[in-house]
């Protein structure tokens, strides 16, 4: 019930008596009745009975969390750590010479392979491939020679699928290797590279998931056989398709190279990929 307070100057004004109006008591009689009933039945009638208790709200488990990632995917246990034959990074050159000679022959290395810092530039190479750049000055293979070709007609330029044939040379050494044993000779190695990627910025990360994250990117290269059309809004091309010209670069060099030289990398890294995860255990 609301509290009330009567101030002093709400009080009734009383007429003298003789200026009685019988009516006017008669309806203050009334308005006083109503009043007093009004209160007795605030202040005596039994309350309501409560209201039945609610049930509380059934509360759901919470899903479990997920698991966290392993810190390692790809483990390669048989390079834990470095056997005493190794050399550091900065002398491991003319080992590393000598490992690629032997995989792609003497010739192909003079003319394609950078022959210095080569551990450092398959790192960083690797690592770069499935972002946006990749910086050809940490590439351990030269640039392929010629000039890249486009053919205009009218509005539009196409990339020339006479361009496709600089790369062939390329393509036709990685496809004359042989899988397993790169990735002997690699697992052996593989200190060298994982020391290399730490000292990169990656302390705590482990290279050969790197590699696979490089090699799936490289597979899920689109395939697309009509001529790719570019534009050259600077010096460089770019391609007209704007989902194109986002891909990482190591898309963008697989499309660059054309369907069938892609087509060739591509069987290559399935059967890397496939030599890898054996080496760390999986399928």
């Amino acid at each position: 019930m609301e509290d009330w307070s009567v101030q002093e100057d709400d009080r009734p004004y009383i007429r003298p008596a003789r200026s009685f109006n019988p009516w006017l008591a008669v309806a203050a009689i009334g308005a006083i009745a109503w009043a007093l009933a009004l209160s007795f039945r605030t202040w005596f009638e039994p309350p309501p009975p409560p209201a039945p208790p609610t049930a509380a709200p059934t509360l759901e488990a919470p899903a479990p969390a997920p698991a966290a990632e392993p810190a390692i995917r790809h483990p390669l246990g048989e390079a834990a750590e470095a056997p005493a034959s190794l050399p550091t990074i900065e002398n491991s050159d003319s080992l590393m010479r000598d490992s690629v000679q032997r995989l792609i022959g003497g010739k192909a290395f003079a003319d394609m392979v950078v022959p210095y810092q080569l551990v450092r530039r398959i790192v960083a190479t690797v690592d770069n491939l499935p972002r946006r750049t990749a910086p050809t000055r940490t590439m351990p293979l030269n640039a392929v020679p010629g000039a890249f070709a486009a053919v205009t007609k009218g509005d539009e330029s196409v990339i020339d699928r006479g361009n496709y044939a600089r790369y062939t040379p390329y393509v036709n050494v990685v496809d004359a290797i042989e899988p397993h044993s790169l990735v002997e000779g690699y697992v052996r190695l593989y200190p060298l590279f994982q020391r290399a990627y730490e000292e990169l910025g990656f302390p705590g990360k482990y290279f050969n998931d790197r590699l696979m994250e490089a090699i799936d990117d490289l597979l899920a290269t689109p395939e697309i056989d009509a001529p790719l059309k570019v534009l050259r809004p600077r010096v460089l091309y770019e391609f007209a398709d704007p989902d194109l010209e986002t891909r990482s670069a190591g898309q963008k060099i697989m499309l660059r190279m054309g369907p069938e030289n892609a087509a060739r990398i591509k069987a290559k890294l399935w059967q890397l990929r496939r030599e890898i995860l054996a080496a760390s255990g999986r399928k």
